[in-house]
């Protein structure tokens, strides 16, 4: 009786997808300490910048996690066509990754600069940044499972869905920021971010990772068509609207059962209650999640 029943296919991914990992968390650490300008053994542990620490982990998690995800949607796999099976594929979605959280920083959040508050150890800044580096990821993996790029033609079309969904992100940070200006008297959250308000960065962190999880539920139940781009395009804007909207009206209702007559802008905007922020990142992201299961079915 065999108790061991790995194939010689299985030990080539497991050898394989271990190897890349150690490749790219080797790169990951050469990339942030030279962005950190300094030793990261030294900034981790001997000044305790808890907020390099936070963002380091999450590109951790993601970089593994995105090689995992991978791995896991392979069908087959033929060690003579590594570079173009593996190799490509996750190049490309480690590029569309990165592509995303240039855009978050670059335009939707333009006016806050995460790089340098992090470096000042604000651990608010690394909230933000860590959870839009989380959501695109789970976005970009949404797109790779909604419709593997083989051809030119289909990552055309994933291209300009990517663009449409950070499109989606980017307005519902600006209907974030105008709810918190209208409730602090005309104050910018961006700039709040700035003021280390650990709470504001765990609330903007969840929201953005719910609605990522929300928008791969609505990819998840969209069908593709390889072939058709006005087609696709119409039902990734039908389905990832129609999910958002679900996002906020069921989260809305969670909210309110789970935190009765509790004023949360109150909370979380002045007082900087982190039991509350860690209460609504939980309910939108559970509520994610949720939708991706719910449209499973």
């Amino acid at each position: 009786m065999s108790y061991l029943s790995l194939e010689n296919s299985n030990f080539f991914v497991l050898l394989s997808g271990l190897t890349i990992a150690f490749i790219a968390l080797m790169s990951l650490r050469l990339i942030v300490q030279i962005r950190a300008k300094k030793l990261l053994q030294k900034e981790l542990a001997q000044h305790d910048n808890f907020a390099l620490g936070i963002n380091y982990a999450a590109k951790v998690a993601v970089l593994c996690g995105s090689i995992g995800y991978f791995f896991g949607q392979l069908n087959t796999f033929d060690p003579t066509t590594i570079h173009t099976q593996v190799l490509l594929p996750i190049a490309l979605i480690w590029l569309y990754i990165c592509l995303g959280q240039a855009i978050h920083r670059k335009w939707i959040l333009y006016r806050f600069n995460e790089t340098q508050a992090i470096l000042k150890q604000n651990v608010c800044a690394a909230l933000v940044d860590s959870g839009m580096l989380v959501g695109n990821s789970i976005l970009v993996l949404g797109l790779y499972h909604w419709l593997e790029p083989k051809t030119w033609q289909a990552l055309l079309i994933v291209s300009i869905c990517f663009i449409f969904l950070q499109g989606v992100f980017a307005l519902d940070s600006k209907l974030r920021e105008s709810r918190f200006a209208k409730k602090n008297q005309g104050a910018s959250l961006q700039y709040n971010f700035s003021l280390a308000n650990t709470s504001i960065g765990i609330r903007y962190a969840g929201k953005t990772i719910g609605l990522a999880l929300a928008i791969y539920a609505g990819l998840h139940s969209a069908p593709s068509y390889p072939s058709k781009m006005v087609d696709n395009l119409l039902t990734v804007v039908v389905h990832s609207v129609f999910m958002w909207f679900l996002l906020y009206v069921f989260s809305r209702l969670m909210i309110h059962i789970v935190l009765p007559k509790v004023d949360i802008g109150l909370e979380v905007d002045h007082q900087d209650n982190i039991g509350i922020a860690c209460l609504e990142f939980a309910v939108f992201c559970s509520m994610g999640y949720l939708l991706i299961n719910m449209f499973s079915i």
